[in-house]
């Protein structure tokens, strides 16, 4: 009895050792299997510049390894759908934006899963304003100057976005009916394809999260006019928000989270967190995120849970107001 005891004094606490921050034991199925993080974009979008550095620290924590597997379309529709589809293990992943799992749900009226019934909440990443961008030869400096000439040419101008129901789409909606103008949406399949036509004049105005059009900002070949935060950005102090330009109260922040299936065991959802949440507070994820006008946000299981229904609810009523629908 004494040695059977012991034994399992012993296994316990050797679990316990290996996983504490995890939570449980169970969390050790994670350690050395191969995990797939699915970015509903593709590659080099806002969505993947915060994805592919999770996705390295966080396979190093497991000793695993963590492949980012793009899946673009339908406003990162299917690859969310893909990862609603999958098995609880933990071994696949959705690295989840406000589109896929906040505006989709009423900006599709087919949409074919259920942003919080189909989805284990992980952690909560990061955040970041959406910034709106021209082509330096247009005759645009600021916000002003863009509804001064789109009204004096209704529906000629075009604006692009990472594709229908991402942020960048939904805050330029928000801003037209707020200014009052016509302009056009084209949407893209990334951010990639829609600032290469802006960069080559198929397009005069791109709607983005700031990561990605940063460096071309930076390097004088796209001009911001104005970002949707409530206060400017460290990187883009000289560039004022939509509410300080004449919108008193506008205000949207795009933010991406990590999601895994509906009916992931307990366990593996903590331990995930656990490490996903070390990641956060990290010195180097910090450093490769701030430079890119991305704060972090640290959030995980229920608390992200309620974030992510409340943001539900304030997009739907932007839907709505705006009056945007896919079909």
């Amino acid at each position: 009895m004494q040695r059977r005891h012991f034994l399992e004094i012993a296994s316990a606490a050797a679990g316990y050792a290996l996983l504490a921050p995890a939570g449980s034991a169970k969390a050790q199925s994670l350690i050395g299997k191969q995990i797939r993080l699915i970015v509903p974009f593709p590659a080099g979008g806002p969505t993947d510049i915060v994805a592919r550095p999770v996705a390295q620290m966080l396979g190093d924590a497991l000793k695993s390894t963590v492949l980012v597997d793009n899946r673009g379309g339908a406003g990162g529709s299917i690859g969310a759908e893909a990862v609603a589809r999958s098995a609880p293990d933990g071994q696949t992943l959705l690295m989840g934006s406000v589109g896929t799992q906040a505006i989709n749900a009423a900006l599709y009226p087919k949409l074919a899963y259920d942003p919080a019934r189909d989805f284990t909440a992980i952690a909560l990443v990061a955040m970041a304003p959406v910034a709106i961008v021209v082509h330096p030869s247009q005759p645009i400096n600021d916000l002003a100057g863009l509804v001064a000439l789109a009204k004096r040419m209704p529906g000629k101008l075009n604006y692009g976005s990472a594709g229908a129901g991402t942020p960048g789409h939904l805050t330029a909606e928000m801003f037209k009916a707020a200014a009052g103008i016509d302009i056009q949406h084209v949407p893209y399949k990334g951010s990639a394809p829609a600032i290469t036509d802006l960069l080559g004049g198929q397009i005069q105005i791109m709607s983005d999260p700031l990561q990605s059009v940063l460096s071309n900002v930076q390097g004088g070949r796209l001009r911001a006019i104005a970002i949707s935060s409530k206060e400017r950005s460290p990187v883009l102090p000289n560039v004022p928000t939509i509410a300080e330009s004449g919108y008193d109260g506008f205000e949207t922040t795009a933010w991406w989270g990590v999601f895994g299936p509906a009916r992931m065991p307990e366990a593996i959802a903590a331990a995930l967190a656990s490490e996903i949440e070390k990641i956060i507070q990290s010195d180097a994820f910090r450093s490769r995120m701030e430079p890119l006008g991305v704060f972090l946000k640290d959030l995980t299981g229920e608390a992200f849970a309620q974030f992510q229904h409340s943001e539900l609810v304030k997009w739907g009523k932007a839907v709505r107001d705006t009056g945007t629908r896919i079909e």
